[in-house]
């Protein structure tokens, strides 16, 4: 049975989860446009055929993820018609190369923002990272001593990226971060991946300093290029192989 806005009835699966999904669909058609007041809790369990604390589960999950926003004594309001959990589903399919072009998108533009508006707390965030990831080569010179580092490297670029003071950069940046280290890990395995190189992040941690944005996105991208590389040439080892 339906609503006169395509609302159905939630059946026997999860209520919660039924009710989630026909609330995303409505708002992602565009039913209520942004900024407008979604129907009451009581008007939406009747479409649904389902409690109202289902409901209210619903929408708290839903505001939650963005998309809806609840005023005390107003209603709730949509915020986004758009689900930013399935952006992130559709990240997690992408390919390793995929996801690491797109966070040297991020970082090479995190660079030029950190050139003209990093602070002296930034800068020893970035070199106090490094000093760390030093000794921790210096110790383990090995291949296998580079697992070590990866925490103090990933350390080292949010660093970086932090020091742009986006908040909406740093969050994606760090959803990046973190996907593009899994991939790698998962895909390849770190043996395979080029070793870390203190001189050209300390190159980048001086271009940031010297308040050159051109400086610092070239040097960004400098130090990306080996690793960038390096998939490169794993893919097409891969791709060759089958």
């Amino acid at each position: 049975m339906t609503g006169n806005d395509g609302l159905q009835a939630a059946g026997r699966r999860s209520l919660v989860d039924a009710a989630i999904e026909q609330l995303r669909e409505q708002l992602s058609a565009g039913a209520w446009p942004v900024g407008s007041k979604i129907p009451s809790e009581h008007e939406l369990a009747e479409r649904m055929r389902v409690g109202r604390n289902t409901v209210r589960e619903a929408i708290r999950v839903l505001a939650h993820a963005g998309m809806l926003v609840s005023r005390q004594g107003e209603g709730t309001f949509v915020r986004s018609t758009s689900d930013p959990a399935a952006v992130l589903r559709g990240v997690q399919r992408s390919g390793v190369r995929d996801v690491l072009e797109v966070r040297a998108a991020l970082e090479a533009e995190a660079a030029r923002l950190a050139a003209v508006r990093h602070t002296p707390q930034d800068i020893a965030r970035m070199r106090s990272a490094l000093a760390r990831e030093a000794e921790v080569l210096a110790a383990h010179p090995e291949r296998a001593g580079r697992e070590a580092t990866v925490e103090h490297d990933l350390e080292f670029h949010t660093a970086v990226v932090e020091a742009a003071h986006n908040p909406a950069l740093t969050e994606v940046y760090r959803y990046f971060g973190a996907s593009v280290r899994e991939s790698m890990r998962a895909a390849f395995g770190d043996h395979e991946m080029p070793e870390v190189v203190i001189a050209t992040h300390e190159a980048l941690v001086a271009a940031i300093e010297s308040g050159d944005p051109e400086r610092a996105e070239a040097a960004c991208r400098a130090l990306l290029a080996e690793p960038t590389a390096a998939v490169e040439q794993l893919l097409a080892a891969i791709a060759a192989r089958k």
